[in-house]
Order: C-alpha cells, then sequence, then structure tokens
C-alpha cells in the first residue's frame, strides 16, 4: 500500500534531491533530517490502524515539510531546484492530513 501513497513517494522524491544539495553543513543536515523525516512519518502513519494515529504521524510529517521549506527559503537562490518539489509536497501532505 506504501508504494500507492503519493505522498510518500513526492517524500522520497524530495528527499533524493535534497541529497544532491549543497549548502553549510549545519543547514544541509538540518534538511536531510527534515526530508527523511517527512518519508518516514508517512510511512509510519500508513501503518497505523486508527485514524487518531495515522493523523499524528501525518502532522509529524507536515511539520517536517514546513521546516524543509523554511530551510530551502533559507538556501535561496542556491535551492531553486527544491522549490517546486517542496511545494508540491507540501500541498500533498496538507491535504493528507486536512482528509482526515
Amino acid at each position: 500500500m506504501l508504494h500507492r501513497l503519493r505522498s510518500y513517494q513526492l517524500a522520497v522524491l524530495f528527499y533524493r534531491e535534497a541529497v544532491a544539495q549543497s549548502a553549510p553543513r549545519h543547514l544541509r543536515d538540518q534538511l536531510l533530517r527534515a526530508a527523511s523525516s517527512v518519508a518516514l512519518n508517512l510511512s509510519e502513519g500508513s501503518a497505523k490502524k486508527s485514524q487518531a494515529d495515522r493523523r499524528r504521524f501525518y502532522e509529524i510529517a507536515l511539520g517536517s515539510v514546513r521546516e524543509s521549506e523554511a530551510i530551502v527559503e533559507l538556501l535561496e537562490p542556491n535551492s531553486a531546484r527544491l522549490k517546486e518539489p517542496i511545494d508540491i509536497l507540501a500541498r500533498h501532505v496538507y491535504k493528507l492530513v486536512r482528509a482526515l
């Protein structure tokens, strides 16, 4: 089922893009932690049986998306190639949370 969750697929793609991003070490480390957190929390949340548990993990993923957005903004203009993927991911995760 996880491979069918579009938000998870987008999170994995964003993480792969983030890995290729050059940035000062402290921001790069934080970006990679936040980007991986999105995918990991979506994955864990998708395995939860109760709607409340799924929502909790999806909300954590959304928080990590917002953190990633802030880091991408701090890195501009050098992070232009991350802007569209994080925007798309943010919309998907937000809708996922709202759907619950």
